[in-house]
């Protein structure tokens, strides 16, 4: 979701300013966050305070339990397609 947001931010002035206004917050302050976003999505430390340990630990298991998710979602969909095949 963050990921089209972005397109959407960086593609169309209109959708920032109607961001801006929703948010009640300023254009500096969502070129901060794409810049960010763009930073850490390259791997790259980005601007501002880094993650503390913690929320490097948050982020971290966040990504492995969406891997597991996905794998586990894969598993299904081959166990399904076997037991179909054995019929």
């Amino acid at each position: 979701m963050v990921g089209m947001e972005r397109i959407l931010f960086k593609r169309a002035d209109g959708v920032q300013r109607g961001a801006r206004r929703r948010l009640s917050i300023g254009q500096t302050a969502i070129r901060r966050w794409l810049t960010q976003y763009g930073a850490e999505q390259s791997g790259q430390p980005g601007i501002g305070k880094p993650l503390t340990a913690e929320q490097q630990r948050i982020r971290q298991l966040e990504q492995e339990n969406q891997q597991l998710r996905q794998d586990v979602t894969i598993l299904k969909k081959a166990s399904a397609f076997f037991a179909r095949e054995m019929k």
